[in-house]
């Protein structure tokens, strides 16, 4: 049976424009933003086989390029997810802009989770402020695998003095989920502090990125 046939009340669109988009379930989501189904499958069927072969929602999400074997996920459908994650990070980005100042980690925490946590690679990104801890800029600056990434105070030296910045927050995912900061992840952290401390651009934090909230170096005294 199409959607079409569906009770009115039941059909994800007219039921998100009823009761509003928190009303309805991930593949009913998905089933509105990919607006038709597939030949023997409904656009709702569609939305849970794509998250079921993705892992969950938060995987499909964070790779809509990746090929997953599922029927029916054509080039069009495949650009309509990309194009609605990257509205959602614009988004985020835009209202980091806005604000005066990042007065503490959930400032900032949302639109660096958005970013970076359903990556399968480790990234290390790096957001830049002013003296008034404005956002200037967000950068990802090194890439590397689910092993870890290779950071090198240089360059992060560099890229300060690049967009003038006063005062920076690190931020890194760890592709396992577990966001717990590791040794590694500590030492680095002491690391850069030092060599911008020698130019005058504070660390203000570093975040862990996994699958639940980030974690903040600087909350738990790291930093």
């Amino acid at each position: 049976m199409s959607i079409r046939d569906w009770p009115e009340g039941e059909r994800p669109r007219e039921k998100l424009l009823a009761r509003g988009s928190g009303a309805l379930s991930d593949a009913e989501l998905l089933a509105v933003l990919l607006g038709s189904g597939s030949r023997g499958k409904d656009a709702l069927a569609l939305g849970r086989e794509l998250i079921a072969g993705a892992g969950s929602l938060g995987a499909l999400l964070g790779r809509p390029d990746h090929p997953i074997r599922v029927g029916g996920l054509g080039p069009a459908k495949r650009a309509r997810i990309a194009a609605a994650l990257e509205l959602a990070r614009r988004s985020l980005a835009e209202q980091l802009h806005e604000r005066p100042s990042l007065g503490n980690p959930r400032d900032s925490g949302d639109f660096l989770r958005a970013r970076l946590r359903h990556l399968p690679y480790e990234v290390f990104g790096c957001l830049y402020l002013d003296n008034r801890h404005r956002v200037l800029a967000f950068e990802e600056l090194f890439r590397g695998t689910v092993d870890g990434a290779s950071v090198h105070p240089r360059e992060v030296v560099r890229a300060c003095l690049q967009h003038n910045a006063c005062a920076v927050i690190f931020a890194h995912n760890h592709p396992s989920g577990v966001a717990e900061p590791s040794a590694a992840d500590r030492a680095i952290t002491h690391e850069l502090r030092d060599a911008l401390r020698l130019i005058g651009v504070r660390v203000l934090d570093h975040l862990v990125i996994g699958s639940g909230e980030p974690v903040s170096m600087a909350a738990r005294g790291l930093i």
